[in-house]
């Protein structure tokens, strides 16, 4: 499936209109979702803002309203590999007959970067109920959407300025898909459970999207998904940690990230991580995985397994061995990282002081530079750029 050449160039301008050294993330912000547990109160408007990673420190280049919400895995934005159009989703909306409860959505947007200072909303289409993980394909031809309340995958061909619904790929409801990630090769797409244990493979050929039947048991809720950069391993995180781990007496389970071998169909290694892990991101050359670990830090103070901060943690990453080299407290409710081109640089999402904290990294050594954070007025929940995934 080949995009139009207008999105090329698009994506031509965009290389003439950035800073030298430039290089784009994109930020989705939720507006009204409140701390967990409470009820929905001073509801502003979703959106994204678009990042400048190059610059020192990383600096907001422009916002533009749309539908997003932060529930559901940090992958709920997807940026295009020439970098010249993004995909965001939203999961859930107010109830309108309710406003103090919320519903399944299933608006997906399409946004034009061309000038990254003015982001534009393209097209607003409809994938499934709980429409969240979102991911792209390596010719930018093809979005696939994990729908987790409608139990599918949504399959958008991408042609011209536009979204097409193509397929809808029906999968186990009760296990919730929640997000979704496509191999650089374009073969392989792999689909998390939000409520099982397992992960499902699907087969790309041709635009065609089709079940293959192929699952690993990786965990219990598995939520984030990405490849290695030869398309042989994939690792994701379980937020309830291992299948056969029994229920803690005291706090909370432990979460893992788990390697799998995509050619021998099998699950390689599991590693124990911290509680509820959210997010892995992998640095562009594939070396090392950023790993989001919530660690109570989005309960309420009084709950008994509370903590003020969360965890970033790097691990090197060499096929199915994964070493833990570096890690920083971080603030609270992780949700999204992004790595800068170098692999020096790493923003992190933190929901419940509505920031992007800055680190950086020296291959053995993770620094959080707190004149670097960039504050804003809405929760941020998933982050990308065009070599994320």
């Amino acid at each position: 499936m080949k995009r139009h050449k207008l999105f090329v160039t698009a994506g031509l301008v965009l290389a003439l209109l950035q800073p030298a050294g430039a290089q784009i993330a994109v930020s989705g912000f939720d507006g009204k979702q409140p701390h967990l547990g409470a009820k929905p109160h001073d509801v502003t408007a979703d959106g994204i803002a678009v990042i400048d990673l190059g610059a020192t420190p990383p600096r907001v280049l422009g916002k533009v309203d749309v539908p997003f919400s932060m529930i559901g895995p940090p992958t709920s934005v997807a940026v295009a590999h020439d970098g010249s159009f993004a995909i965001a989703t939203n999961s859930q909306k107010l109830d309108p007959k309710d406003a103090s409860r919320f519903v399944p959505d299933d608006t997906v947007s399409l946004i034009g970067l061309a000038a990254p200072a003015h982001p534009v909303v393209l097209q607003t289409v409809k994938a499934g109920a709980g429409a969240t993980g979102v991911a792209i394909s390596p010719d930018d031809g093809m979005a696939l959407v994990a729908n987790v309340d409608a139990g599918t995958v949504s399959v958008f061909a991408i042609d011209h300025d536009r979204l097409k619904l193509r397929d809808t790929v029906q999968l186990d409801a009760k296990d919730g898909p929640c997000d979704v990630g496509i191999s650089p090769d374009g073969k392989i797409a792999l689909v998390t459970q939000r409520h099982g244990t397992h992960i499902w493979r699907l087969a790309i050929r041709d635009g065609k999207v089709t079940n293959t039947g192929i699952t690993y048991a990786t965990g219990i809720n598995p939520y984030g998904v990405v490849f290695s950069p030869d398309s042989r391993f994939a690792y994701n995180t379980n937020l309830m940690g291992r299948i056969d781990a029994k229920k803690p007496a005291h706090g909370p389970r432990i979460g893992t990230i788990t390697a799998i071998d995509l050619t021998k169909n099998m699950v390689a290694a599991t590693m124990e991580v911290g509680p509820t892990p959210e997010n892995i991101a992998l640095s562009p050359d594939g070396r090392y995985g950023a790993v989001t670990v919530v660690n109570g830090s989005s309960a309420w103070p009084t709950d008994g397994d509370y903590h003020d901060f969360g965890f970033l943690k790097i691990y090197r990453l060499d096929g199915a061995a994964m070493t833990e080299v570096a890690q920083a407290r971080t603030g609270q409710w992780g949700q999204g990282a992004v790595w800068r081109q170098d692999g020096k640089v790493i923003v992190l999402q933190t929901a419940i002081r509505k920031v992007l904290e800055v680190y950086r990294f020296d291959g053995h050594t993770l620094t959080r530079d707190p004149s670097a954070t960039l504050q804003f007025h809405r929760r941020p929940g998933a982050i990308m750029s065009a070599v994320s995934r």
